[in-house]
């Protein structure tokens, strides 16, 4: 039995390791870099990625900085924190190395109050949300995003 768990625990550090190497090499950044922004060793990094390690949470926040991405995620893929609600659309915003964190929250916010909406409001408003949302002819802004702010 112990030998199950210590196999879980080794997945949970390859999974991580995996995921760090993605969000690095989406970002661009090589390993030298990241460590350095993290604040880690180059070896100790490398092993992070390759599984061998499996960090603190405090590194992983580190790794997160250096990333430019919330350390939730991160949390997240090493199974210190639970998936949010939101499911893979509050993940795909917080991962998103573009976006600011003021500006993943802002996004996760309205999301999070046309889900409530919804849920109260019942199918009625579900349609009133989606017209809202939806993109204009050929991808462009829709007439809700054209009306001047009031």
């Amino acid at each position: 039995m112990d030998k199950s768990i210590d196999e879980a625990v080794a997945d949970l550090g390859r999974d991580i390791g995996e995921y760090i190497r993605q969000q690095r090499n989406t970002a661009k950044i090589s390993l030298r870099q990241l460590a350095k922004l993290a604040g880690v060793s180059n070896p100790y990094l490398s092993q992070i990625e390759r599984g061998l390690r499996k960090p603190s949470a405090e590194i992983l926040q580190q790794i997160a900085k250096g990333l430019r991405i919330s350390a939730e995620a991160l949390y997240v893929e090493a199974g210190i924190l639970e998936q949010r609600e939101g499911g893979a659309l509050a993940d795909a915003i917080v991962t998103a190395p573009d976006l600011t964190e003021r500006q993943k929250q802002v996004l996760l916010d309205v999301y999070e109050s046309f889900r409530r909406e919804n849920t109260a409001g019942g199918a009625g408003n579900q349609t009133t949300a989606k017209a809202d949302t939806t993109a204009g002819p050929a991808g462009g802004p829709t007439a809700h995003q054209n009306k001047p702010e009031e």
